[in-house]
């Protein structure tokens, strides 16, 4: 085994069974808000039934690089960004604009739990795909749509993408160096609108599927990327809201708790996060500057809070002669809140990290060492664990154990099928 993968947890099928065992879910979303929601199911043990366009699959599987290397050590069509978000999933690959392939999909839906799209407002409608259409024959159906501005609204129809609802949804206003340091608003390193928008999305099929087992229903979820982005700027979203003043960029640091930022140290920079008053007194006593704690002006977070642009440069006139691994060792062991900031590296070589689980790998046929790295997830369950079954498949690698399941085709009728190009047979 290579040092990539050094400390990984190793998974193959097993045995085990998550909570939502038995559930099947029929996914018809692609990019990554729905595949984030679909993957969290799948790790709870539902089966998912991933729908994909025949020949081009999901649009993020072209998304690199970087892409899974192959045996022969060149690029194959995975991409890091379709493997993020696709484990645990049987890719079905079928033509959405044939007459079949609709009905195929009818079908499917008539025996499914749950069915998640995120196309265009009234696109699958059209198709007879809506969600009246499929609960005609299945009315214990729960159907969620995901849209970037939601199924009402003078934005409705409108296309929605993760940097765009970003940018309308306030969070980046808030995020980057404030103006004065010639900051601008930023958008967050990863498709954060979109990850939330699907957890929202898990959550409310959850809520749904109780609902459903007390009253033998299913119901529309209506769920949109704008809406939860909105939800999620929380405490600043409220600070508006309750004084009216608009919150400005402030680079690393809080808007109501100082310090609670990264400071410099003589090599890099570290994380501070003093939460009460009794930890700041502490923190300055390591840093050798137990005046500022007691200094009217910095006594209370308020007076921090008031007065930090006093306050923050005393502090980094400090903290600047030590190392950070010498700060960070000195005020963890005072019980002061602080870390490293990390790289990429860094996090998935944590011993912390490591420990809990957060870096897996699963079989995969076409890796150049039979495993694909992963990222694994945060839940951890007493009685139903979290299973890791099955590595991001590859383009309709599971289309003839789909359609012989659950929809009792002879292996000749799906060859007829692949052969007219209503399905895409892959690797299977």
């Amino acid at each position: 085994m290579n040092s990539q993968r050094d400390g990984e947890q190793h998974h193959s099928s097993n045995n085990a069974k998550g909570p939502l065992d038995g559930l099947v879910v029929l996914d018809l979303s692609r990019i990554l808000a729905g595949p984030t929601c679909t993957q969290l199911l799948g790790d709870m043990g539902a089966e998912i039934i991933k729908i994909e366009h025949p020949q081009r699959g999901d649009d993020t599987r072209k998304w690199g690089p970087p892409f899974l290397k192959g045996k022969d050590g060149a690029d194959t069509g995975e991409s890091a960004y379709y493997l993020s978000s696709n484990r645990n999933k049987h890719s079905l690959g079928i033509d959405m604009r044939s007459e079949e392939g609709v009905e195929m999909l009818k079908e499917l839906a008539a025996t499914a739990d749950v069915v998640i799209e995120n196309f265009k407002v009234g696109d699958l409608a059209r198709k007879g795909l809506g969600y009246d259409d499929l609960r005609a024959k299945n009315d214990r159906l729960i159907y969620c749509s995901i849209t970037g501005f939601g199924q009402t609204g003078p934005y409705s129809h409108r296309a929605g993408y993760d940097a765009l609802i970003q940018a309308m949804g306030g969070i980046m206003s808030i995020t980057g160096l404030p103006e004065e340091e010639g900051g601008s608003p930023t958008k967050i390193g990863v498709g954060i609108a979109d990850v939330m928008c699907g957890m929202y999305a898990c959550n409310a099929i959850l809520a749904a599927l109780h609902h459903r087992e007390k009253n033998g229903e299913g119901q529309h979820i209506d769920i949109s990327l704008l809406d939860c982005q909105v939800a999620w700027l929380i405490n600043q979203g409220l600070s508006y809201l309750t004084d009216g003043n608009i919150p400005k960029r402030l680079g690393n640091a809080h808007p109501t708790i100082v310090p609670y930022e990264t400071f410099p140290a003589s090599d890099k920079d570290f994380m501070v996060a003093v939460g009460n008053d009794a930890q700041y007194q502490r923190f300055c006593e390591v840093l050798g500057c137990p005046e500022l704690s007691t200094d009217p002006r910095f006594a209370t977070n308020a007076d921090r809070v008031r007065n930090r642009s006093e306050l923050v440069p005393l502090l980094r006139q400090f903290t600047i002669k030590q190392g950070a691994q010498h700060w960070t060792d000195e005020l963890e062991a005072v019980g002061v809140p602080c870390g490293p900031v990390n790289d990429l590296a860094g996090v998935f070589s944590d011993p912390q990290i490591l420990h809990r689980g957060m870096k897996i790998s699963l079989p995969h046929k076409q890796s150049d060492d039979g495993q694909v790295s992963l990222i694994g997830n945060p839940i951890n369950y007493s009685k139903t664990p979290v299973t890791y079954r099955k590595a991001p498949p590859t383009l309709g690698e599971d289309s003839l154990e789909v359609l012989t399941k659950y929809l009792q085709k002879t292996r000749e009728e799906i060859d007829d099928l692949a052969a007219r190009g209503v399905v895409s047979l892959g690797d299977s």
